[in-house]
């Protein structure tokens, strides 16, 4: 079949090999030979304007030809005058569905449209790969652009026909009919000029052979392409701005254009290079993704043809640690952890009895004597008694082996005995002070009868002592202090009365301390005068206005709520105490040990860190605890965070 077209042009070369080793390999768009695709203005899609006509592709041996014809529509008509100008010079393919070897070989395409596009300052060819988002999802693209010169064909001419059985068998016949004279030259003489109307063109002069006779023609301009491929080099060599040298370049022919017809510039190499790096930083810049290393990851990640990205992280330097070693812990506050363990009086002896007799009754003073009367015996003592028992408080964990051995930027074992370390005595020294916080009935609880919490111990042992800042807010407010101090320092003020109040009770040994939750601490700090400035300029400005010997904050009491024996609810707010009255008892062998044993059936290092001893206060009245009924904390109490209830 016969088909007319307005001009043509290559849409593609072979082997040509893209700037990062890919190469659009011979055939890779065989099945697109005979397809008729839209023809559009620099792949635009938005418009039914940008559609300018369509375009016959035929598969050659050096790549895909284009037989292009215009539409009548305006944009059709505007892009043909573009083209008759030699405004507009190269053609471009749109195509998806890219598959490629190991080799980084493209083998397979789909070409979905041919483009009009305008030069760039680069006339080498080069390839765009871009992530479509619409019905071609999830399919590779490209487009690919070998900036070959179109051939025109005037508008007072008649277009050359093409046999498509005949270009099919010879596919470099048309090709190099640019060269022996089937079709006008562009550089053979300036455009829109018209030929008389008596000279005969090349076309009545085929027009005017049998079958047989263009058959012979046709193999007669392949021959001469051959030989003009074998000069290729003293082409090279010649001056470009030689009009003479355009024509030879012109459409067709095995070599390929380093640059067209309307161009003055030096030949250059073929190769492909890429725009992706428009749709990554597109994709960089988005708030979503926010670097250029996400973004070309996730480019990386979407496109099945990953192209000059395949191994992404080759294009980073490695990762360095800012602090080489073990990795930096998380851990809660442990200040005061370690003060708990340094202070508490240590026993040999994990069995602790004391024994404490209650001197204060009338009926044991001391009477005083008249003569001839008879002298009164003095009432009974009372013996206050109590034991406790040790208890093995312990904390396990494994490594498999493979990890240890490849692990060596540390010491993973000697980290991880460290982390179970910490965590021993962390909750030893919370059982000590407040308990462990698991329920009674817990089979890994830290039991009261072992290790006897301050907080929670007998009134006998520990002053509970409930902070009435609603009185305290009465009596401040009564004096016309509310205009002036805010809530921190009326909290300050009925925390400080408390614990003054509360040690006149307290017979433990010498100055106690002080250890309350962080939040308490600046709530007090925070306290200012009429003038605006504050009342307590630091901690041991508190410390002393609480007569203690010193302060510490432990997050680990936030929140915390007991249950008293008539069933209401008491919030921690701090706890007085001097820490030489509590014994933490423990016998040869109890002390803290860590053992290691080998699991071969799980190929696992298997770690324990246990101890064994008992705990208790021992003397009557040798800590106070500060507490804040539930009842009026939750009614417009000042302090504290609003900690839920729960028995520690």
């Amino acid at each position: 079949m016969d088909l007319k077209f307005d001009f043509s042009g290559w849409a593609t070369r072979n082997d040509l090999v893209c700037a990062d080793g890919r190469t659009i390999r011979h055939n890779a768009f065989e099945h697109c030979d005979g397809k008729t695709v839209p023809l559009v203005w620099n792949h635009q899609h938005n418009e039914p304007t940008n559609i300018l006509g369509h375009a016959l592709l035929e598969n050659r041996k050096d790549g895909v030809y284009a037989y292009c014809t215009f539409n009548e529509s305006e944009s059709g008509k505007a892009a043909k005058e573009l083209v008759q100008h030699g405004d507009i010079v190269s053609l471009s393919i749109y195509a998806n569905g890219l598959r490629q070897t190991p080799n980084k070989d493209v083998m397979h395409g789909d070409i979905r449209e041919v483009s009009l596009v305008v030069a760039g300052a680069n006339p080498g060819a080069f390839i765009d790969f871009v992530d479509m988002a619409h019905g071609e999802g999830g399919e590779q693209e490209m487009i690919l652009s070998a900036y070959e010169p179109i051939s025109l064909y005037r508008p007072d001419e008649k277009p050359p026909l093409i046999h498509k059985a005949d270009t099919k068998e010879k596919p470099d016949d048309k090709p190099n009919a640019g060269e022996d004279g089937d079709k006008p030259k562009d550089g053979d003489k300036p455009k829109g000029k018209e030929k008389p109307e008596d000279e005969e063109t090349i076309e009545d002069v085929v027009n005017t052979m049998n079958e047989k006779q263009k058959k012979v023609m046709y193999a007669l301009i392949a021959a001469a392409a051959e030989q003009v491929n074998d000069n290729a080099e003293d082409d090279e060599e010649e001056d470009p701005d030689d009009p003479d040298n355009k024509s030879d370049k012109s459409k067709g022919g095995n070599k390929t254009m380093k640059h067209n017809v309307f161009d003055t510039e030096d030949t250059q190499d073929t190769v492909l290079s890429h725009s992706d790096c428009a749709d990554i930083l597109a994709l960089a810049k988005s708030s979503s993704v926010g670097s250029l290393r996400t973004a070309l990851k996730i480019y990386a990640d979407q496109n099945e043809l990953k192209h000059g990205i395949d191994n992404i992280e080759s294009l980073f330097p490695d990762y360095k640690d800012l602090r080489p070693g073990a990795p930096e812990r998380v851990a809660r506050d442990q200040g005061w952890v370690s003060v708990v363990m340094r202070k508490v009086h240590k026993s040999p002896i994990s069995r602790i009895r004391t024994r404490q007799t209650d001197t204060r009754k009338d009926s044991i003073r001391a009477h005083g004597y008249q003569k001839g009367k008879r002298k009164q015996l003095s009432g009974n003592m009372n013996v206050i008694t109590r034991t406790t028992d040790p208890q093995t408080v312990y904390r396990t964990d494994a490594l498999h082996r493979d990890d240890i051995i490849d692990i060596t930027d540390f010491d993973v074992v000697e980290y991880q005995y460290a982390v179970m370390r910490e965590n021993i005595n962390e909750d030893v020294a919370t059982a000590i002070m407040v308990g462990d916080g698991r329920e009674p009935d817990d089979e890994m609880k830290i039991s009261e009868d072992h290790i006897r919490s301050i907080w929670n111990d007998n009134d006998l042992y520990t002053i509970h002592y409930d902070v009435d800042i609603e009185a305290a807010k009465a009596e401040l407010q009564g004096s016309k202090t509310s205009m002036s101090f805010g809530e921190n320092y009326i909290y300050a003020e009925a925390v400080i009365a408390a614990a003054l109040y509360a040690r006149e009770k307290y017979k433990g040994t010498g100055t106690p301390d002080f250890f309350c939750t962080p939040h308490m601490v600046n709530v007090m700090l925070l306290a200012r005068d009429m003038n605006g400035r504050r009342i307590y300029t630091s901690k041991a400005d508190l410390a002393a206005a609480l007569n203690v010997g010193e302060l510490y904050t432990a997050e680990q009491f936030e929140g915390l709520v007991r249950m008293d024996d008539e069933g209401h609810k008491h919030k921690l707010l701090g706890i007085f105490v001097n820490l030489t009255d509590y014994t933490v008892g423990s016998t040869k062998g109890g002390e803290i040990t860590r053992f290691d044993q080998f699991d071969i059936d799980f190929n696992q290092q298997k770690y324990l860190i246990e101890t064994r001893l008992s705990g208790a206060l021992t003397r009557v009245y040798s800590a106070i605890a500060l507490e804040e009924p539930v009842a009026a904390f939750a009614s417009g109490g000042t302090g504290g965070d609003g900690g839920g209830a729960g028995t520690p």
